[in-house]
């Protein structure tokens, strides 16, 4: 359940705030917040990441159903808090951008995200949504190399050779 309520309120928070920046600011508009490190850049982009794959964007919603699929799918193996904030991450972020392929001229599965955020030295703008996406790579990352089981159990230490077997 955990995944399904976290899900939702980045969903809600995703698309907000991209109503609030569609509706607000002019294609191509930028709003300082802190001055050149943190910037609003209103951008639509067909691609994925650096808005690469910008001519596959059916293909890119096929990946993003394919996600949401998979984590619906997949939710209820999932035991431990810390996996189900992970999946939730992923899950919100995937419907937010999937919803923009969706709702986004010209529609059905060909439109552009919203992005917004632009920072200081990083290459390329994006959304909230990417960042939970990214902050969900991370974790999985983390939580995979500490052995952190979809339970939340860890997986013992292999004992190191040439030590005795306990």
């Amino acid at each position: 359940m955990l995944i399904f309520v976290i899900a939702a309120v980045l969903y809600a928070i995703d698309q907000g705030i991209k109503a609030a920046v569609v509706a607000s600011m002019s294609l191509g508009q930028t709003v300082p917040v802190l001055g050149e490190v943190l910037q609003l850049r209103y951008l639509q982009n067909s691609g994925a990441a650096f808005s690469s794959f910008s001519g596959y964007t059916w293909a890119l919603t096929l990946v993003a159903l394919g996600v949401i699929a998979f984590v619906i799918w997949f939710a209820r193996r999932i035991r431990s808090v810390v996996w189900g904030v992970v999946f939730g991450f992923v899950l919100g972020g995937a419907l937010g951008n999937a919803t923009d392929r969706f709702i986004r001229p010209p529609g059905a599965g060909q439109g552009s995200v919203v992005d917004y955020l632009q920072v200081w030295g990083f290459p390329a703008v994006f959304n909230i949504a990417d960042v939970w996406v990214c902050t969900a790579a991370a974790l999985f990352l983390i939580l995979t190399f500490r052995g952190v089981r979809l339970d939340g159990t860890r997986i013992p230490p292999r004992p190191a050779a040439g030590s005795p077997a306990t």
